[in-house]
């Protein structure tokens, strides 16, 4: 069973942190403790998206981004894999760079440490070479960037389901069995 960490930061994307959070409820049975750590500008950016409030919805523990008692602000917490999902570049270079000054930097630092699975499904465009770097630098420390570009090649209908291209990529690098279109099948 996992313990599975979501970070939602400010970063334009809110519609993939709902259809993540939407998945990994329906996949209940594949994880014993959710936890969602959301910035306060990650609230404003969903409820100008999504026009809603729809987090509060989700029956998960959330935390906030000073609560430092949470327990995967520790490796002692044993959580497997954490998801950053939109991941801003400022939360992206602060990560890279070992500045763990909020909840959010340190459950990082501390996944990247523990040799866990962090995924950063960055949301910017275009990049600039700092940008890169940070990826990189990410990447050589054992993460994960998954950049939220989507495919087409399910042929998507609808928004949601263009998201869920992104989210169920997200879902396959965290380990989790999820029935989704696959290329040759």
């Amino acid at each position: 069973m996992r313990k599975i960490v979501v970070a939602i930061t400010g970063a334009s994307g809110s519609i993939y942190a709902e259809n993540l959070l939407k998945k990994l409820i329906a996949a209940k049975e594949q994880w014993n403790e959710l936890s969602v750590v959301m910035t306060t500008n990650a609230r404003e950016v969903w409820k100008t998206e999504l026009g809603n409030e729809s987090w509060n919805d989700f029956a998960v523990k959330f935390y906030t981004t000073t609560d430092f008692s949470a327990p995967f602000a520790s490796g002692s917490g044993q959580y497997d894999t954490m998801i950053i999902i939109p991941c801003s570049m400022g939360t992206l270079g602060r990560i890279a760079t070992g500045v763990s000054n909020d909840l959010i930097t340190r459950a990082a630092d501390v996944v990247l440490k523990e040799r866990r699975k962090l995924i950063c499904v960055v949301r910017d465009t275009p990049y600039n070479l700092i940008h890169i770097r940070n990826m990189e630098t990410v990447t050589l420390a054992g993460g994960i960037i998954c950049p939220a570009t989507p495919s087409f090649y399910s042929k998507p209908s609808t928004i949601e389901e263009v998201a869920a291209t992104v989210t169920d990529r997200v879902l396959d690098l965290a380990g989790l069995t999820i029935k989704t279109y696959r290329w040759g099948k």
